[in-house]
């Protein structure tokens, strides 16, 4: 890693007041299901992160298939990090969490949405526009149920 990037991951990890708080999907400790996160707008696909390549990042660790990856994750954290936490957006559009499909998910308007599954995705995606907006003011306040 070059020197700008390891300045760039140490004040990732020393700043983000304003992202501290929220809430991020876990399982197994991993973000995502230990996805990772850039590979859906570089290779528009789901693609596993390796442990060789992880990040800690908002109290949460992510993983990446390449050190870039995790570079560029590393520069600009809130373009590649699913919204909503990584929490199911129709869940969210709907006032509560479900867990998620890193198969079930779609970028929209350079955002990375994920669903719980690709039948509910096919819901969600009936009214894109509705949802998100739903989503994005239920967000703020939603309780947590996992």
């Amino acid at each position: 890693m070059r020197f700008a990037q390891v300045m760039a991951v140490i004040a990732l990890l020393f700043t983000s007041d304003a992202l501290a708080g929220d809430k991020v999907y876990t399982n197994w400790g991993k973000a995502i299901n230990g996805y990772d996160p850039v590979a859906y707008f570089t290779e528009g696909r789901p693609v596993e992160g390796e442990s060789q390549f992880s990040l800690e990042w908002n109290g949460t660790t992510w993983r990446f298939a390449t050190a870039e990856n995790r570079d560029l994750f590393a520069s600009a954290p809130e373009q590649y990090a699913p919204q909503y936490g990584g929490y199911c957006a129709w869940a969210v559009s709907q006032g509560y969490t479900a867990s998620t499909d890193p198969e079930a998910w779609k970028i929209v308007d350079g955002k990375l949405y994920l669903n719980y599954s690709t039948s509910v995705q096919a819901r969600w995606s009936k009214n894109i526009p509705q949802n998100i907006a739903a989503g994005d003011s239920n967000w703020p306040g939603i309780e947590m149920d996992l």
